[in-house]
């Protein structure tokens, strides 16, 4: 580790704070106040209500506002299904590529409408110009969109004080999803391709063009539509890239501006919505210390990466051979530092997006990504799903504290009782229950061990790791595994819908519970959840719930495979 290196990863730390308040008091804005600039989006945004026939102040109960958002994502598969199964027929398709396969297409088709963006294909060889565009950049869009409008909906549950006799109505699907991309998304993504263009990253309707090297070889270069799919892939936390590379090819991550840029943007909504949520709350201290604990995880994660590649490969200093660092796999234009702090980014905020390999990280610094998506997607997370997931364990925190009082736990004024602790652990147990369940039966059937390139616990944890991204809707990738196959194609497209919805639900049912409950007043006995104390038992009631599910799984996957590295074997 080098001061460089800190001073990258304290630069980019403080320029997520610097962002948070001003981006978290926009969004506030933009769902819960008078939107900017009505003069010139309103009109659009009232087009586009009478367009679909929707009165945006109609609001929902959890049960209409789910049944809305099932029913948007189950049109989003099949549309974006048919579009790849008839991309050689329609248009923008310069290099006459042809039709999806339908096992390949249902996984594509569920990973962008899941918010994961798993790739089970090399995007510039397999999708034209016009299944990028039209298929999966909408989706980038709209399924940002949906992850933000439930984190919303949990925080009306959580923040309105109705009363017992009042609607118990949490929002307007249609109308959040509407806004979140017409007043947040699209904008930013419009400035953001503008600045990814002006560093040399592509946006054209070209062909491949193949050139004669110096060598006088020849090689092809993809060309397309690259920096709109790239802004919205990183600013709604997606992660596919147009590139089969992703963010380590340099048409997608030129400079090292780009790169510190990226990561910044992976962070900044699911940061900003801390802020927002404590201004839902009245009480920005609320909002503030979900995002201290989301700090802690973060610089814990990060140092343990950073450390681990620095050390460089255990099987290396067994054999008492120099080296300074792990560089296998990262780019020399970014180094370990760079490449630590975007690999420990991307996995904290489930984007998936990367500018290394991580198959090719030592034990320990690959341990780091995986565990943190099997700590739920909560260090910041997906757009929206970071926060829902973060109070979700704060409403598990708060029941914990009040057991060790003797007192019925309160959240923010409102008692949490019976109702609402089953539907907490019922979306604790699905994400373990799908990761785990699904890992073992691959790791049994000789169709999933048959797409392994390694064996051993390195082979394990590629496995592992493919069904922990894919059910935390990641989309990152060892990148040693075969997924494009049936067996994976429909597995890991079954695992990221299944990941996404079925925690969905309870979420929803969770803020339609509490949304109706009569506030109790603070006494003596309230816990505070807006200091230190609230804080470290957030972090720790996170860490203890992915530790004792996922550390017999790790014990035998990364970590046993960093003592044999160290004892010379290799796998």
């Amino acid at each position: 580790m080098t001061l460089t290196g800190w001073l990258q990863i304290l630069v980019f730390f403080a320029l997520v704070l610097a962002l948070t308040k001003p981006l978290g008091g926009y969004l506030y804005r933009v769902f819960e106040g008078r939107p900017p600039l009505p003069q010139v989006l309103g009109p659009v945004e009232r087009g586009l209500f009478r367009l679909c026939g929707v009165d945006p102040s109609r609001e929902q109960t959890w049960g209409q506002y789910t049944r809305a958002l099932l029913a948007f994502s189950l049109f989003g598969v099949l549309l974006l299904d048919a579009l790849q199964r008839l991309q050689h027929v329609l248009p923008l398709n310069p290099q006459g590529l042809p039709a999806v396969g339908p096992a390949l297409a249902f996984n594509t088709a569920a990973s962008f409408t899941a918010n994961t963006n798993w790739q089970s294909y090399a995007g510039e060889s397999t999708m034209s110009h016009f299944s990028q565009m039209v298929g999966l950049t909408w989706q980038n869009f709209v399924s940002a969109a949906a992850g933000l409008g439930v984190a919303l909906a949990l925080a009306r549950g959580f923040t309105r004080r109705l009363g017992p006799e009042g609607p118990k109505t949490l929002g307007n699907f249609w109308g959040d999803l509407v806004r979140g991309v017409l007043y947040v998304l699209l904008p930013l993504c419009v400035v953001y391709a503008l600045f990814l263009v002006s560093q040399g990253v592509l946006q054209n309707l070209d062909a491949a063009r193949e050139l004669t090297t110096l060598e006088g070889a020849k090689q092809t270069l993809a060309m397309g539509p690259v920096a709109s799919q790239e802004a919205i892939k990183m600013l709604g936390t997606n992660g596919g890239g147009f590139f089969n590379a992703n963010s380590a090819h340099p048409f997608e991550n030129p400079t090292p501006l780009t790169n510190l840029v990226q990561m910044l943007s992976i962070f900044a909504i699911p940061a900003a919505l801390t802020h927002a949520y404590g201004r839902m709350a009245g009480d920005t201290r609320q909002g503030w210390a979900l995002f201290a604990a989301m700090s802690v995880l973060f610089f814990v994660g990060v140092a343990a990466a950073y450390a681990a590649e620095s050390q460089g490969n255990p099987a290396l200093a067994a054999a008492q051979v120099a080296q300074a660092g792990n560089m296998e796999g990262k780019e020399v234009r970014f180094g370990i530092a760079a490449s630590t702090l975007f690999a420990t980014v991307t996995t904290d905020a489930s984007c998936g997006a990367v500018n290394a390999m991580h198959d090719s990280f030592t034990p320990l610094g690959g341990l780091v990504p995986m565990v943190n998506m099997q700590l739920g997607e909560v260090i910041f997370g997906g757009v929206g799903a970071g926060l829902y997931g973060m109070l979700v364990m704060g409403v598990l925190a708060v029941f914990i504290a009040g057991l060790m009082v003797g007192r019925t736990p309160e959240y923010l004024g409102k008692k949490i009782e019976a109702r609402e602790m089953k539907l907490v652990m019922l979306y604790v147990l699905i994400f373990p229950l799908l990761i785990l369940g699904l890992s073992g039966g691959a790791a049994v059937l000789p169709q999933g061990t048959s797409s392994l390139n390694n064996a051993g616990p390195h082979g394990l944890s590629e496995l592992l790791y493919a069904f922990t991204s894919g059910t935390s809707n990641n989309g990152s990738a060892f990148a040693g595994l075969n997924a494009n196959t049936p067996f994976w194609n429909i597995s890991l497209g079954l695992a990221m819908l299944a990941g996404r919805f079925l925690m969905i639900v309870p979420v929803l049912a969770i803020a339609g519970s509490m949304v109706g409950k009569k506030g109790v007043p603070v006494g003596p006995g309230t816990f505070p959840t807006h200091g230190l104390l609230f804080t470290g038992l957030l972090v720790s009631v996170v860490v203890i719930v992915g530790a004792l599910t996922f550390f017999p799984a790790l014990s035998l996957s990364p970590l046993v495979e960093h003592f044999l590295a160290g004892a010379g074997k290799v796998f």
